[in-house]
């Protein structure tokens, strides 16, 4: 579970407006954190199915919120995903350095 000083500076660090709470962004950024917590959690709780289940619901999740955001903006998607690092990232690396 996320505390709620972590999670505040994730929303600060990826919002895209003042009050922004709820976009896209804020909502990859905030299941990307608890995906890495949970992923830690079953490293040490291997048979934990009933979380296991909730990591794979958090990652469809995700992943569709991505999705959706590549549709709308390119470039707010890239900008995300490069800031968290995750696996869309490295396409747009290659993509980079083919220029």
């Amino acid at each position: 579970m996320i505390d709620k000083s972590k999670k505040n500076r994730l929303i600060k660090k990826h919002q895209v407006h003042e009050s922004d709470t709820g976009s896209s962004e804020v909502q990859v950024a905030i299941l990307t954190k608890r995906i890495t917590e949970l992923t830690d959690h079953l490293k040490t709780h291997k048979k934990d199915n009933h979380s296991r289940r909730g990591l794979l619901q958090m990652v469809a999740k995700r992943k569709k919120l991505l999705k959706f955001l590549e549709g709308q903006d390119l470039k707010r998607y890239e900008k995300i995903v490069k800031s968290l690092k995750l696996k869309a990232a490295k396409s747009f690396e290659k993509k980079e350095e083919e220029k």
